[in-house]
């Protein structure tokens, strides 16, 4: 039973968008914030994370039988029951983390942490996810909202480094979802979701993935020109030469082999830059 509430927020990626938001706070020029207050944006950001979490697999209980990756979640089984005491869970835990930030910290680092939740839960799952390819690219904003939640925890007018760093996010969401997609695109096609490798085609997916990857390498060295140190730019140099390669490596020849290649790379890139980030940031 643990393990499945466990599965069920998500608290893996709960826990890399954490990371993400207090990256974005540690590059903000400005006053050092108290413990209590790195703890409540982390832990709001958190909680905000895992409702969304929630949300979504509740929400496609009916739909997620039909995908390998999928058909073992909590709600498929029935290890854990249906209620309508589930929605409750998840608003109360949206709630509390939206209204402590906004009364720890600040209202628009709040609103930020909801828009997190707001775009992963209702803008992807519900709105895009079963209607349009551009799902993950829209949806995906889900974790640049975290980084815009830190760096308004520090100060409310947004500066260029959280910024660009929301936009490494933007970025770096589609390529990494849609390797893992080209993998598993007969999946994708029995259930009916529109991944773009369903509706361009493996090929033609692969290179949008080889460009989009070298689009979020270059834009991921634009912090240099804003402030950003040399652990920085090693970080996001070694993670976005390596990410790059390997999707170039897809494009060349697209298989599962190459496009799980590609999305370990992805992973490989964003704890790079983000662990860069945080030393450039600690250190200055």
């Amino acid at each position: 039973m643990t393990r499945s509430v466990l599965g069920l927020f998500k608290l893996r990626i709960g826990f890399m968008i954490m990371i993400t938001a207090l990256v974005g706070l540690v590059v903000t020029p400005g006053p050092a914030l108290g413990w209590e207050r790195v703890l409540t944006l982390a832990l709001a950001v958190f909680v905000s994370s895992a409702s969304a979490g929630a949300f979504n697999q509740y929400y496609e209980r009916g739909s997620d039988h039909l995908m390998a990756r999928t058909r073992n979640r909590a709600f498929v089984t029935g290890a854990l029951p249906e209620s309508p005491g589930w929605w409750v869970l998840m608003a109360v835990m949206l709630l509390v983390a939206v209204s402590t930030t906004a009364w720890v910290l600040n209202p628009v680092s709040a609103f930020f942490v909801f828009l997190g939740a707001f775009f992963y839960a209702v803008v992807y799952t519900v709105w895009l996810k079963r209607r349009s390819w551009l799902n993950i690219v829209v949806g995906g904003m889900a974790g640049s909202f975290a980084v815009l939640a830190g760096g308004a925890a520090v100060t409310p007018q947004i500066g260029p480094l959280p910024l660009l760093l929301a936009a490494v996010l933007f970025l770096w969401t589609p390529p990494h979802f849609w390797s893992l997609a080209i993998a598993n695109q007969s999946e994708y096609a029995a259930a009916g979701i529109p991944m773009l490798p369903v509706v361009v085609g493996t090929p033609r997916a692969a290179h949008i993935v080889f460009w989009s990857t070298v689009a979020l390498a270059l834009t991921a060295l634009l912090p240099v020109f804003f402030g950003a140190g040399w652990a920085y730019l090693a970080g996001a140099s070694a993670g976005g030469g390596y990410f790059v390669y390997k999707s170039w490596r897809l494009a060349k020849a697209p298989s599962r082999e190459t496009a799980m290649a590609a999305f370990f790379a992805s992973l490989v890139q964003l704890s790079l830059l983000l662990l860069a980030a945080l030393i450039d940031g600690l250190a200055r």
